[in-house]
């Protein structure tokens, strides 16, 4: 089975965006939101090579790709393939600064 890592900036960008949605929308579109995160990792994690590159300046994120959240595809998910499966770096909502974040 192909493995998911989280980073711990991943898992908190996942918090935040629960705790964010379960106040402006709803509780059930937060645990929309975390299954359709979860069911997106596990896809990349068997097909890490879907996403698009990304071409950041700093060279430690020269290898990671991004690919949006199935049915909530202004959240991106920033990750590393892996020969096993994927890291997921970061899940960042697409109005954000995302060059910044990866300085």
């Amino acid at each position: 089975m192909a493995r998911v890592i989280k980073r711990a900036a991943a898992k908190r960008d996942l918090t935040d965006h629960f705790v964010f949605l379960g106040e402006n929308a709803s509780v059930d579109v937060a645990r929309r939101f975390l299954h359709a995160a979860n069911v997106s990792f596990q896809a990349l994690a068997k097909m890490p090579e879907l996403g698009v590159q990304r071409n950041f300046r700093n060279p430690l994120f020269a290898s990671v790709r991004a690919w949006p959240v199935k049915g909530f595809e202004r959240y991106l998910i920033f990750y590393r393939p892996l020969m096993d499966g994927v890291e997921i770096l970061r899940v960042i909502h697409g109005a954000r600064d995302i060059e910044r974040l990866f300085r």
